[in-house]
C-alpha cells in the first residue's frame, strides 16, 4: 500500500498532518505499525464500500445474495466506517498533548492493539478526550497506564467519568494523589455532587476506597515526616506534626485505588473555591506556629 494513503501525509480535522512534530509522526508511525493504516474519514466509507462489494461478489459464486446479506453488508460498512473514525478522532485529540520529549517508539505494541480494540467503539467527545490523554500520557512516559486501567474505561460511562471529575477537584497531593473528604455530609461537597451514595458508586465501579460502616466514616492517617508540604493544584502548604504525637496526617474517609490514580491527573478536574480555606481548617493543627510579638 502506498505510503501516500496512511494518515502521514494527509488532513483531517484541523490537524495538519504533513507538518507534525517528531514524536507526533513517530506515534502514528508506530499505531499504523501496531494496528494498521489510517485513512481520512472522507475515504472511510468508500474503501470499506469497495472491500464489501468485492466480499459479496466472490460470495456471489457460491450463493444467491438475499437482502438480508445485502442488509448484513450495508451495517460492517457503516459500523466498520464509525469505528475507524473514532480511532482517528482519539488519536487526532492526543497529538496535541505530545511533549517535545515523548519517545512513542517505546510503547508496547500488545498494549497499542489492545488500546485501539477498546477504543474504537468510542463516539463521545468527552469521552473520546479522555481517552486521548490516556494515549498521550502513554506516548509521553511509556508504562504510565496499565492495560487494566484502559479495560476499565471502556465501562466508564459519561456520568461516571464526570463524577470521578469531580471528586477529583478534592484531591491534594501529599507524595501521591490523595481525596479529602473529611465529613462527606459537609456543603463544600454535597454542592458538587459528592454524597454518600455517589462516593459507595464510585468504590463499587473500582475508583476508590470509602472508608464507612453503614453511614458512619471511618477516617484514615497517612504516615509522614515531621516537617513536609502538601500541594493544591498549584498551591503548597506548609505543615508540621506536632511534638509529643505520632507521624500521622488525618486524610478523612476516602482513598485512590491503583486505576484511581493513574485516572486523577488526566480526569480534567478544577480546583473547588473554598477547599484551600476548609482543608487549612480541618489541618490547624498541622499548621507551622506563628510566635505572638514579645
Amino acid at each position: 500500500m502506498s505510503e501516500n494513503n496512511s494518515l502521514i501525509n494527509i488532513n483531517f480535522g484541523d490537524i495538519d498532518f504533513k507538518n507534525l512534530s517528531k514524536p507526533a509522526n513517530t506515534l502514528i508511525k508506530k499505531i499504523t505499525s501496531a494496528v494498521g493504516i489510517f485513512y481520512e474519514p472522507t475515504h472511510i466509507k468508500r474503501v470499506a464500500k469497495a472491500e464489501a462489494k468485492a466480499a459479496l461478489i466472490e460470495a456471489k459464486s457460491e450463493i444467491e445474495i438475499s437482502e438480508l446479506h445485502r442488509r448484513a453488508a450495508q451495517r460492517w460498512v457503516e459500523e466498520e466506517a464509525q469505528r475507524q473514525k473514532n480511532m482517528e478522532d482519539i488519536t487526532a485529540k492526543a497529538l496535541p498533548n505530545l511533549n517535545e520529549d515523548a519517545n512513542p517508539d517505546e510503547i508496547e505494541d500488545d498494549w497499542i492493539v489492545n488500546f485501539f480494540d477498546k477504543c474504537r467503539i468510542v463516539s463521545n467527545d468527552e469521552m473520546q478526550k479522555l481517552w486521548s490523554r490516556i494515549l498521550a500520557g502513554e506516548a509521553n512516559t511509556p508504562g504510565t497506564y496499565s492495560k487494566r486501567t484502559v479495560n476499565f474505561l471502556v465501562d466508564l460511562d459519561k456520568n461516571e467519568a464526570q463524577l470521578f471529575t469531580k471528586l477529583c477537584g478534592f484531591v491534594w497531593k501529599i507524595e501521591s494523589l490523595q481525596p479529602l473528604i473529611f465529613e462527606h455530609q459537609d456543603e463544600i461537597y454535597n454542592s458538587h455532587g459528592i454524597r454518600y451514595e455517589s462516593l459507595n458508586h464510585l468504590k463499587n465501579i473500582g475508583l476508590i476506597e470509602f472508608s464507612v460502616t453503614g453511614h458512619v466514616s471511618i477516617f484514615r492517617s497517612i504516615e509522614v515526616p515531621k516537617t513536609f508540604a502538601a500541594s493544591y493544584y498549584d498551591r503548597r502548604l506548609a505543615l508540621g506534626i506536632p511534638l509529643n504525637t505520632n507521624k500521622r496526617l488525618a486524610v478523612g474517609t476516602v482513598s485512590l485505588t491503583h486505576i484511581g490514580q493513574e485516572l486523577a491527573p488526566i480526569c480534567g478536574s478544577q480546583p473547588v473555591e473554598g477547599f484551600w480555606e476548609y482543608v487549612k481548617e480541618q489541618w490547624k493543627e498541622y499548621l507551622p506556629k506563628v510566635e505572638a510579638p514579645g
